[in-house]
């Protein structure tokens, strides 16, 4: 059977359409490998519990009320609530932490990978922002913060805040996934296991390859 040539661009835009529909789950780790043999299977999320056996402690988490311990190196604290500490956010794409920043502590730079984060700062007055992508030329989007006021930092953007107050600071703040993670950028460049070639380092920052190793040396012991 010979199909119309005016039936052609139909069918191109059809196929390219099943395509666009078309998608993978989004990722709920920092990755998950192929395997065939299933010993060991580690899913893309959580396994279901059976919904004869869920009960109301599987959606409920106590704490946030409890401020958490800033006697660290940079002033702050994050308690985290997500699927890990509720089960029944599975599959539900969000979660919460509760931020307490000691006067001048920061949550310094960081990203999270799988989630856009909204934050309500409730005490105290925080300096927040964001920097874009190369594509954007890197541009700082900032703000002062004051109780109520409410900020949100697009998924994977670099991101931080810092108390510029002299009394303690809290805020809320809610992300678009059940695990959003967290990549702190100084860890995981000058901490990672093993560590990064010194001279990769050096030429990329434009350091000397001394200072590398002892920004190494400081973060691969946190």
């Amino acid at each position: 059977m010979r199909v119309s040539q005016s039936l052609v661009p139909f069918a191109i835009i059809a196929l390219v359409l099943s395509f666009v529909n078309a998608y993978d789950p989004s990722p709920l780790q920092d990755f998950c490998v192929a395997i065939d043999d299933l010993k060991g299977v580690f899913v893309n999320g959580r396994f279901c519990k059976d919904p004869k056996r869920v009960d109301a402690k599987d959606f409920f988490f106590s704490g946030l009320n409890m401020p958490g311990n800033t006697n660290n190196q940079v002033g702050s604290n994050v308690t985290t609530v997500n699927v890990d500490q509720i089960p029944g956010l599975n599959t539900m794409g969000i979660s919460l932490v509760r931020i307490d920043y000691a006067p001048h502590g920061q949550n310094p730079p960081h990203t999270h990978p799988r989630g856009s984060e909204i934050l309500v700062l409730v005490e105290g007055t925080l300096y927040v922002g964001f920097v874009s992508s190369n594509q954007d030329n890197n541009r700082l989007f900032a703000k002062v913060l004051h109780p109520g006021d409410v900020f949100v930092f697009p998924i994977g953007m670099i991101h931080f805040q810092v108390n510029v107050g002299k009394i303690p600071a809290v805020a809320f703040a809610g992300l678009s996934s059940q695990n959003a993670g967290v990549i702190t950028i100084a860890n995981t460049v000058f901490g990672s296991n093993p560590p990064i070639y010194p001279e990769l380092l050096a030429r990329a920052f434009q350091l000397d390859a001394s200072v590398v190793k002892e920004l190494q040396a400081k973060f691969g012991s946190i």
